[in-house]
């Protein structure tokens, strides 16, 4: 599509991309920031087995329990009225947190940098939809947002790992309070105020309701992953189907709705939100594994592991500026088929290492499966923000970042769960002798063991086993949906143009005012 000189983008809105490219990284990295930097904080404050659980994943669960109902809220009261809100109470959170003496208190802070991050990351989305009208232009800025993004789970653990080198472990807290101080300065005078058309009123009891939805869906994924199938993850995940239908249910009759479920009647719009969630599951349950299997197999530290780790995060800078500059030539679906085909591909290679590969090999394989998802989370961002219409734009934002988050915890839960079964399937079969119980369980169960000679070798095979078997599951997942996702994508129309909602024909229509 060729850019429209009436809507030239100026010099201020791209110091303003930069802007809230920060908070993007900074929620980003605080999902993953806690693998490098658990061990120390647990010396440090004397966790129970239960406080340690939720010191590692309240942040994840309020984050992605509020995603959508601060999108929503951010369309109606003011798009960075909600950011700058939202970096006061993570920039505060993150000082409570650094200066935690115990536990409880850190729990705290957790959570409540959750409400922090879930009020900062449908944020920057939505505002990005505001400041680019010209489609292309709006395509770079989401191909920007998608690496600061998806790269904050990589630089999460180098950034740990250097701070600890030198600091105290409150220190890898503390390093976003600096820049949320820049965010509430530089933000008025570099983006400007966005909102909703008109002036409806907030869906509260909505808001109520999709909390304990998403929340009990989350919890059932963790407790899979934790303690594989069983009564509690049975329970958590049927109450949270019933939840969310009754949630639906309520959008559909509600005057002013939380959420318009005909936006997934758009084909583009639920092809899009289907295929990030796709890609979170895969490349979540696999980064799950890959930190483990650098330090478990190959022997390297965790700031080692996270250097190593890097090629990854230019894959998926690779990946984004190839959809920008292939975007205005190629349709959505050619691209976005594209990007999960070359994340298959990317999975297939990893299927095919062995112990004694070089690791160079494995981190391949890892960078050309980051570039595909580079490709489809630009896509799918734009194609998400450019099919909801404008005033709808936190609320679309949300959405997106929600199916993130889900298929992240799907990942972890599904892929977790199928290494786990294979490593101890392979333990139970190639073990030596007097393996301690602990070993036949988990790697670093073998690894921090005083068993019989041959132990660690047994446990390296039989983990790397566990990997490649995740990630053949993965690429064949990615190369059975491209197709689904490439059909649902030519259905329809997705777009009407920059700045226009979808015509009647997609099947939006707007909410009540």
């Amino acid at each position: 599509m060729t850019s429209d000189p009436a809507a030239r983008t100026p010099a201020r809105a791209w110091w303003g991309l930069a802007v809230l490219l920060l908070p993007a990284l900074l929620t980003s990295m605080d999902l993953a920031i806690l693998f490098v930097a658990g061990p120390t904080i647990a010396e440090a404050l004397d966790p129970t087995a239960a406080q340690w659980l939720w010191m590692m994943d309240v942040y994840g669960f309020v984050m992605a329990g509020l995603l959508i109902t601060m999108g929503g809220l951010g369309d109606r009261v003011g798009r960075r009225r909600m950011l700058t809100a939202g970096a006061l109470l993570f920039g505060a959170a993150s000082a409570l947190i650094a200066f935690a003496p115990s536990p409880e208190l850190l729990i705290v802070g957790r959570a409540l940098l959750g409400v922090g991050g879930a009020t900062l990351a449908p944020s920057t989305l939505s505002l990005i939809r505001a400041m680019f009208a010209d489609e292309d232009r709006r395509r770079t800025a989401v191909g920007a947002w998608t690496v600061a993004f998806t790269g904050g789970s990589v630089a999460g653990p180098i950034v740990g790992g250097v701070l600890l080198e030198h600091f105290w472990w409150g220190s890898i807290f503390l390093i976003n309070v600096p820049v949320m101080v820049l965010l509430l300065v530089a933000a008025p005078f570099l983006i400007p105020e966005s909102r909703g058309p008109g002036r409806s009123r907030f869906d509260l009891p909505g808001a109520a309701a999709s909390l304990p939805a998403i929340l009990s869906l989350v919890y059932a994924m963790k407790h899979l992953t934790e303690h594989g199938p069983d009564g509690t993850s049975a329970t958590a995940a049927v109450l949270g189907i019933a939840l969310t239908a009754a949630f639906v249910q309520r959008q559909r009759r509600a005057a002013h709705p939380l959420i318009d479920v005909a936006l997934f009647r758009v084909p583009a719009f639920a092809a899009a939100v289907g295929a990030n969630t796709i890609a979170a599951l895969a490349a979540a349950g696999l980064g799950v594994l890959a930190f483990t299997f650098m330090q478990a197999v190959h022997g390297l530290s965790p700031l080692q592991a996270a250097l190593w780790a890097l090629p990854t995060f230019a894959g998926t800078f690779a990946g984004a500026a190839l959809a920008t500059v292939l975007g205005p030539r190629l349709g959505p679906a050619a691209l976005i088929t594209s990007g999960l085909a070359v994340a298959a591909a990317g999975f297939a290679v990893i299927a095919t290492v062995e112990p004694d590969t070089p690791l160079r090999v494995f981190v391949f394989g890892y960078a050309v499966l980051t570039s595909g998802i580079g490709i489809v989370g630009t896509i799918a961002g734009d194609l998400i923000l450019g099919t909801a219409p404008p005033g709808r734009a936190g609320v679309a934002a949300g959405i997106s970042e929600t199916g993130n988050e889900l298929g992240a915890a799907l990942g972890i839960a599904v892929m977790g769960t199928i290494a786990n079964s294979v490593y101890r399937t392979t333990m139970e079969d190639t073990a030596p002798p007097g393996t301690a119980p602990a070993a036949l369980e988990t790697v670093a169960g073998a690894t921090a063991a005083e068993g019989p000679a041959g132990l660690l070798a047994a446990a390296s095979a039989a983990y790397t086993e566990a990997t490649t078997t995740a990630a053949l599951v993965s690429a064949v997942l990615l190369a059975l949906v491209a197709p689904l996702i490439s059909i649902a994508l030519r259905r329809g129309p997705g777009r009407s143009g920059p700045g226009r909602p979808p015509s009647s024909s997609t099947g939006w229509r707007e909410p009540a005012r």
